[in-house]
């Protein structure tokens, strides 16, 4: 630091800050994007991927590959009946995915999601069929389980010390062994046809309203969230998005949601599966942009110490964090019952946890922590249960199903990496 003495200030002195010969002046992107109009875009897309922020930009671009290569093989990929039942298909694992996310932005794990959700679908079909209790509660109590159980998991972690590796392992076996002693030696119940549950999966909306109107609330809702907050941050005298550029987001929006809308129309309408998982994905994504839990579950994932410091109780945001995962395993696990009409001693096991985790990951969800969106479980989803799909109506052996998902799950996390180290190199990680 250098002093120099101010002529037009009665001569006294003022500290000057050394300024490199080369250095450039940090610009707002929202601010160059204004001022440069389409040429603003270009350097701004340049520079994120310099920075290595790519955003969803990769999976998405995975999605749009992935669905034009089984177009190309088989015509059916896209044909309404495949989309809606791809579009039921990812909502229970998607469902404990969004758990999964929460638990990443933590920069932790949790290996108990399979197995809780397998146990809260048992304890619902054993406590309505077996005992008569109502459908609903029979819901409310094996949802509350889940969250009871995921808690005991945090506390275990938060309180103790005990590693979350090792605590949701314990809870993968120990679920798992008393999903297997609630359903005793049935092994499987079925559930009834026409009950609260089988609807959550078998009921469409079939009415042409239904869809469009969905689509048209959705699409009026992203632009008045994006003028309204557009609009706060100009009064506010923050760079802001221009008007044009939220007409495009806008635009492109309305495209895809009016598409899929008209897919599914073709076939038996709006599926209330898909309604149910969109609409815990945008209260999640609310709580996890807006409010201050969700700044404090981010800041935890950044860095502990630090978040301790600023007055953060670490201990609850955890104990919390892994009881909205189990809350989100219990709540998959019925969807999947739903879906397949049972709970069954095979509930929670096979592929399932690596599916939700992967589904995360791929989504654009950093396993180091601090980074990602609950979007990434539908994203994540979209590209696991499309790779599914496309295999089977090709006739492909599950083997190499799980080959090409496995491929799929390490490029996300070698994208990630270099990601995280790009960004770190440019003096943003």
């Amino acid at each position: 630091m250098t002093t120099k003495i101010d002529e037009t200030n009665g001569g006294e002195t003022e500290d000057v800050v050394p300024v490199a010969k080369d250095a450039v002046t940090a610009v707002d992107p929202r601010l160059l994007v204004r001022q440069e109009g389409f040429k603003g875009y270009v350097q701004e897309f340049g520079r994120k991927l310099r920075s290595g922020d790519l955003g969803a930009l990769p999976v998405i671009v995975g999605i749009a590959v992935i669905w034009a290569v089984y177009q190309i093989k088989d015509d059916a990929f896209l044909s309404p009946k495949n989309l809606s039942d791809l579009s039921i298909l990812i909502v229970g694992t998607g469902m404990i995915s969004v758990g999964i996310v929460f638990v990443l932005l933590l920069g932790e794990i949790d290996l108990s999601v399979g197995s809780l959700s397998g146990l809260a679908a048992s304890t619902m079909a054993v406590l309505n069929i077996r005992h008569g209790v109502p459908e609903v509660l029979a819901v409310v109590i094996a949802l509350t389980l889940g969250a009871a159980l995921g808690a005991l998991h945090g506390f275990f972690f938060a309180k103790i010390g005990v590693p979350a590796f090792v605590v949701t392992l314990a809870g993968l076996l120990a679920w798992n062994g008393l999903m297997l002693q609630v359903l005793g030696t049935t092994g499987t119940l079925d559930l009834d046809d026409d009950g609260f549950v089988q609807t959550l999966s078998g009921h469409y909306f079939s009415q042409l309203i239904a869809a469009y109107g969905a689509a048209t609330v959705a699409v009026a809702a992203f632009f008045l969230a994006q003028f309204l907050g557009a609009r706060r941050r100009k009064a506010a005298g923050i760079p802001s998005r221009p008007l044009s550029e939220i007409l495009v987001r806008t635009g492109v929006l309305a495209v895809i949601a009016y598409a899929a809308a008209w897919r599914l129309n073709e076939y038996k309408g709006l599926p209330l599966a898909l309604v149910i998982f969109v609409v815990v994905l945008l209260a999640l994504d609310f709580v996890v942009r807006r409010t201050s839990y969700g700044r404090k579950v981010i800041a935890l994932g950044g860095n502990v110490e630090a978040s301790r410091r600023a007055g953060i109780n670490v201990d609850l945001v955890r104990i919390s964090v892994y009881a909205l995962s189990g809350l989100m395993a219990a709540f998959g696990g019925i969807m999947i019952a739903s879906r397949i009409g049972s709970a069954s001693q095979q509930a929670g096991t096979g592929n399932l946890l690596m599916e939700a985790i992967a589904a995360a990951v791929i989504g654009g969800t950093s396993l180091f922590g601090g980074r990602g969106s609950v979007w990434s479980a539908l994203l994540g989803m979209l590209v696991i249960g499309s790779i599914a799909s496309g295999m089977a109506l090709l006739g492909v052996a599950n083997s190499v199903q799980y080959m090409i998902t496995g491929a799929v799950l390490l490029a996300a996390v070698v994208i990630d990496s270099v990601s995280r180290r790009t960004q770190r190199s440019a003096g943003r990680g």
